[in-house]
């Protein structure tokens, strides 16, 4: 297939997609499988999926780094890796840390980075250096030598780096990877004002909580196979998590939500917990409990959040924390 025939091919609303991707490393070691992902334009998707799911060697055949064994990945809507030449000015990357020059300052290595770039304009590069260590919290340590940098400052300078033009993807491969509690708030709302600005931003990470934060839409990998994918909204909604009861009557409390198929059940003094059925209408279930003639006097249910979905789907536990 052709570039332009691959360019045909892509879903135009998808500023990445690929069908069918696959890696097989020499030896037989299989790091993706028949992978079918689809990012919408102007999205913060987020990748996510433990250590070792297949999440780097998937942004690696994207940028045209590695070659696929089989199945093909679109990006801009053109085929890669055939089309990188065309595709990669157009994407900024941070992908398994930045690749820094030791002796040189933050800012030295920026002006390199951005000369290496055939279509930065020499006119307008110390501007821009600035303006991207500006934008991310670095301009004080510009004139710092790169090799006395922290592992967050070298994130942030990656970051920069990958900000020195327009892009209309941004590829971030664990960005908070070192910061701070401060420096990941601070990269949440960097990546927020990016995709307020248009551009779309792929974001890998193993971190649940970081990708709920900031993320519209997710995709979930695990032993290189795509579990899930779809809004943040749909993947944190599908079900109520645990309801919680509160009642001087625990016991026929219990009997009715039993009725209803409510599953794990757990009575403590005046307290009911359990899990209600995804398609149950709360309001309904408190409706029953009362007519049942139990006496509610707390009725709450928590927020299925994405850790409660990815467990759900892999029956397996996360790094939540990092």
């Amino acid at each position: 297939m052709t570039a332009r025939e691959g360019a045909a091919a892509a879903d135009p609303g998808a500023v990445i997609e690929t069908r069918g991707l696959t890696k097989r490393y020499r030896g037989g070691q299989l790091a993706v499988e028949g992978l079918d992902l689809s990012v919408p334009a102007g999205s913060v998707f987020g990748f996510l999926g433990p250590n070792g799911s297949g999440k780097t060697t998937t942004i690696r055949m994207l940028m045209g780094l590695i070659e696929p064994t089989s199945g093909s990945a679109y990006v801009l809507g053109r085929e890669m890796p055939g089309s990188a030449r065309a595709v990669l000015p157009r994407v900024g990357t941070l992908i398994e840390g930045p690749a820094l020059y030791g002796f040189l300052n933050g800012r030295a290595n920026l002006l390199r980075f951005d000369a290496a770039d055939p279509t930065a304009d020499p006119r307008t590069r110390h501007q821009r250096v600035e303006a991207a260590l500006e934008r991310v919290g670095l301009a004080a340590a510009g004139k710092k030598k790169a090799r006395a940098y922290s592992l967050g400052m070298k994130q942030r300078l990656g970051l920069a780096a990958a900000l020195l033009q327009p892009r209309g993807l941004l590829v971030l491969d664990e960005p908070t990877n070192g910061l701070d509690p401060q420096g990941m708030r601070e990269i949440r709302v960097l990546v927020r004002e990016l995709a307020s600005d248009g551009t779309t931003v792929f974001l890998s990470s193993h971190l649940l909580d970081e990708i709920e934060q900031v993320c519209s839409h997710v995709a979930v990998m695990t032993r290189g196979r795509l579990i899930t994918q779809g809004t943040v909204a749909e993947l944190s909604g599908t079900g109520h998590g645990r309801v919680t009861v509160t009642t001087p009557d625990p016991a026929d409390a219990l009997r009715v939500l039993k009725e209803l198929a409510v599953t794990g059940l757990v009575v403590t003094e005046d307290r009911v917990t359990g899990e209600p059925p995804a398609a149950t209408d709360l309001a309904e279930l408190n409706a029953a409990l009362v007519a049942a003639g139990v006496r509610v006097r707390g009725f709450g249910a928590e927020r299925t959040s994405l850790e409660d979905t990815y467990v759900a789907l892999t029956g397996e536990g996360f790094d939540v924390a990092g």
